[in-house]
């Protein structure tokens, strides 16, 4: 028999750690501090691991950490870290190392509790929520001190964190450096974290095999992620008949979305798009604007007429050079016979 071949296990971790708003520091809207830990080992065991953190200033990455057994190393990706000084890099490398650790026994554990050492699993954490395999798992309350578990088998895990006070580790972070270090960031980097680039929209129109036609909103180019489509039937709001696609990034530090309506054939005009972003003035009202078709017979027209203008003046130009080359008078003067 050949060798067993295993498949790498998942542990991923999103932690939301702290979300603000501060008038009094000039920050508009809501900013967070947030991390993904993401923890990959071969079976037969964890000694192979490769744990990689990511954090990010909303949606703006700032720092990269991985580890691989003895080798660890951390980049600073946001364009304003590197002002932060290199004390917070360093500060920021400790403590993924440190979580490093706890990301392998979070793993271990998942698998120990589920019993499920033989299928590929995956653990999701956001706002220090998990859920396993999809499912809901065991979130910490906003008291920062007691959990909720969706299960009896979540109760067991329950039950050890109580017993580590893992929420009580967690409670100071949350509460006071996150809000410090992310205050932090959107002040040095605020020419990229605080900008607002409104939204470039437009309708376009796709004919269906049914017969109806469906129209899409297209927002693009737009910073930060927030952003509202609503499409409208003459005043009356149809989010529950229209399909909305997750916002995405474009790739440039912009974001793009859409939302689309079907709508019968000859009634697009009564249909509007409502984009709202922090960015525009005011909402953008969008219908979906038919191309004008080119005109096609006029065209030839005027051409035909020029080219027959044309021939025309060409023509009188060779008659009048004609009819002047008779009378010409040949060189050497009038003969006359006496």
């Amino acid at each position: 028999m050949g060798a067993t071949t295993h498949r790498p296990i998942f542990l991923v971790l999103s932690v939301l750690l702290a979300l603000t708003q501060n008038k009094a520091q000039n920050l508009t809207g809501s900013h967070s501090l947030r991390y993904l830990v993401t923890t990959t080992a071969s079976r037969p065991g964890l000694q192979d691991s490769h744990i990689s953190v990511v954090g990010y200033v909303d949606h703006m990455q700032f720092m990269r950490f991985d580890r691989d057994g003895d080798t660890h190393r951390i980049q600073a990706r946001g364009p304003w870290v590197k002002q932060m000084g290199s004390e917070y890099l360093e500060m920021e490398k400790r403590n993924a190392m440190s979580y490093s650790n706890r990301a392998i026994e979070n793993l271990r554990f998942a698998i120990q509790v589920y019993n499920q050492s033989d299928n590929d699993r995956r653990l999701q954490r956001g706002h220090y929520r998990h859920a396993f395999d999809g499912n809901d798992y065991i979130s910490l309350n906003a008291d920062l001190r007691t959990w909720t578990v969706a299960d009896m088998t979540a109760q067991i895990t329950q039950r050890r964190w109580e017993a580590d006070r893992i929420a009580e580790s967690f409670s100071p972070f949350l509460k006071f450096s996150c809000v410090e270090w992310l205050l932090r960031h959107l002040e040095i980097g605020k020419k990229t974290l605080q900008r607002s680039d409104p939204p470039k929209a437009h309708v376009t129109h796709h004919p269906r095999p049914q017969g109806d036609i469906t129209l899409r909103c297209w927002a693009l180019g737009f910073y930060p992620a927030d952003i509202s489509l609503t499409w409208q039937l003459e005043g009356e709001d149809l989010t529950q008949d229209m399909e909305l696609v997750d916002t995405r990034p474009s790739g440039d530090g912009t974001f793009q979305k859409w939302a689309a309506v079907v709508v019968p054939p000859g009634e697009e005009q009564r249909y509007t798009c409502h984009v709202y972003h922090e960015g525009l003035p005011e909402p953008l009202i969008l219908r979906w604007e038919p191309t004008p078709r080119p005109m096609v017979g006029i065209t030839v027209g005027v051409v035909f007429f020029g080219v027959v203008v044309t021939g025309a003046v060409a023509a009188i130009v060779m008659m009048r050079k004609k009819n002047a080359g008779s009378h010409t008078v040949p060189q050497g003067g009038l003969k006359l016979d006496m």
